[in-house]
């Protein structure tokens, strides 16, 4: 089945765009706005908002039309925890029933990010929008070491505490900054030999599984994913070992 986007009528390949251009936002800069988006294959293109941001530089929303259409039928994604998914009752007792021990889990923001807002909603009792973090699982002994924390320190402590799983939080994606963190933090893991013995996850607004599982993760939590996923994800990797 080939999808495109709509906007008014089904397969009318209506798109919004929007964008900064290094100009003034003037008449001229909203000019160079639609013919940007229409040297981008958008027909129909039609700047419907403007704004100056700084000295020389402006913010555009475009509406345009694309004949391009993708075959939803062929597309396929691994999500870490598929439609698989533990409540946080379910997920407690089967670490009592099966595992017999708590689930040592630490997690931190790792580098120079000083976000905590996604390390938090998976870790803290509160969680985020009624989903409780962590550490309200009476079976997991959850560490949120916060933000800026060295790559090394982190795994430094983990190791420390005898950790089942490690949670990485990168939001700041500036420059792919992320990538060259995580990138540094597995080759760190793994040049101490510790890469076999911690479950190893990441999570952020730009993390996918795709991309974790490129980076040598095992697995990535983005967007609309919760404490949930991350213990689900966990309690079966480490029923697998037992």
């Amino acid at each position: 089945m080939f999808i495109r986007s709509y906007g008014d009528t089904i397969d009318d390949g209506a798109v919004q765009l929007s964008f900064t251009l290094p100009v003034p936002c003037n008449a001229k800069g909203c000019e160079a706005a639609r013919q940007y988006a229409e040297k981008l294959g958008f027909s129909h293109a039609d700047v419907v908002h403007s704004h100056p941001l700084s000295d020389g530089y402006s913010f555009y929303v475009v509406y345009g039309k694309t004949k391009v259409s993708v075959d939803y039928d062929q597309i396929q994604v691994e999500e870490a925890t598929g439609d698989k998914l533990y409540s946080m009752e379910t997920a407690c007792e089967i670490i009592r029933q099966r595992i017999g021990r708590k689930v040592v889990i630490v997690g931190a923001c790792t580098g120079f990010d000083a976000h905590t807002v996604g390390i938090d909603a998976i870790m803290n009792m509160k969680g985020y929008n009624h989903h409780y973090g962590l550490e309200r699982y009476s079976e997991v002994n959850a560490h949120n070491l916060g933000a800026q924390v060295p790559n090394e320190k982190l795994i430094d402590y983990a190791e420390k505490i005898n950790a089942d799983a490690i949670l990485v939080s990168q939001i700041v994606t500036q420059k792919d900054i992320h990538i060259q963190n995580l990138t540094e933090f597995i080759e760190l893991i793994q040049s101490k030999g510790l890469r076999e013995k911690f479950i190893l996850c990441i999570g952020g607004s730009r993390i996918g599984n795709k991309l974790a599982v490129e980076l040598g993760f095992d697995a990535g939590f983005g967007q609309g994913t919760y404490a949930e996923h991350v213990a689900t994800f966990v309690v079966d990797r480490l029923l697998a070992r037992v």
